[in-house]
């Protein structure tokens, strides 16, 4: 059994997480989307935001290409094409990390931006001044305006009139 085929029996029997919902691509077991509810105490509290995961053939040992497909106001997401600025995506990656595991720091980062190697300059700005209730204003309002309570999902727990962005296999 491959590693990807074993960590999609576990996602599958484990949905633990109640602010992480794993999907896979129906047709292609390297692409998964990946929901993830916005922290409490954070800006992004009330809001799912979607992650476009494109796990390589060399999972484990290389980790995913994970980003944001849902636009976001963070330092260290580029606001554009969603590139998450993360050690644990790039040099710090571990086979022993699981596509849960990642989430699980992509929250964390929402929770605990890191302004000094800002994607996204003006949010990184607004913290390197410490103007909190500026950034925590900008990143509600595209929150607000971006995010998405997709209906069905199992970390919904009420409707929001926005709709999730479709999950995107080319980046």
């Amino acid at each position: 059994m491959t590693a990807k085929t074993r960590e999609y029996k576990e996602i599958s029997r484990s949905q633990a997480d109640e602010a992480i919902e794993l999907l896979p691509d129906e047709r292609n077991i390297l692409l998964w989307k990946g929901l993830i509810k916005g922290p409490q105490e954070s800006p992004y509290e009330g809001h799912i935001f979607e992650l476009g995961i494109k796990v390589p053939d060399s999972y484990p040992l290389a980790p995913p290409a994970v980003h944001f497909v849902t636009k976001i106001f963070h330092p260290n997401v580029h606001f554009k094409t969603g590139e998450i600025c993360l050690d644990i995506l790039k040099t710090s990656w571990s086979p022993a990390w699981t596509l849960q595991a990642v989430c699980r720091a992509v929250l964390a980062l929402l929770s605990a931006p890191a302004p000094d190697s800002p994607l996204n300059c003006d949010a990184g700005n607004l913290l390197r001044a410490q103007d909190m209730r500026g950034y925590s204003s900008m990143a509600r309002m595209y929150a607000t305006r971006l995010a998405a309570m997709p209906q069905g999902s199992s970390i919904v727990e009420q409707p929001h009139p926005s709709s999730l962005n479709t999950f995107k296999e080319d980046h």
